[in-house]
């Protein structure tokens, strides 16, 4: 079930104030920016930078996921290991709001979002 026009508004918001605190500056924002994505009853927070080779081609790499579980109200938060796979975040695996989530990447205590 996707989120309503309330939940999404209040999701985007909260994305708002995220990136006004993560994002780079915009003189380098097209060698590297972060951004963020409503997948169903996901927020994917994404890196996204130029090939290296080749600049025009622009690719995005998946940092964070935050997915809400209507049945317990809360976001399970995730996280990208090398291998590419999900892995939920130990120290605090869900949180009520996501206003709470997206503070608990923004300061990446252990270095798991943003290295």
């Amino acid at each position: 079930m996707a989120f309503s026009e309330f939940e999404q508004f209040r999701i985007e918001k909260a994305i708002d104030a995220f990136m006004k605190q993560r994002r780079p500056r915009p003189d380098i924002r097209h060698q590297f920016d972060l951004s963020a994505r409503i997948e169903r009853q996901s927020l994917v927070l994404y890196e996204v930078r130029p090939d290296w080779q080749d600049k025009t081609e622009i690719h995005e790499y998946p940092f964070a996921k935050l997915t809400y579980v209507r049945t317990r109200n809360c976001w399970n938060i995730f996280w990208m290991r090398a291998n590419l796979k999900c892995y939920g975040y130990e120290p605090e695996p869900s949180v009520r709001t996501i206003d709470e989530a997206l503070q608990i990447v923004a300061e990446d205590k252990f270095a798991c979002f943003f290295g």
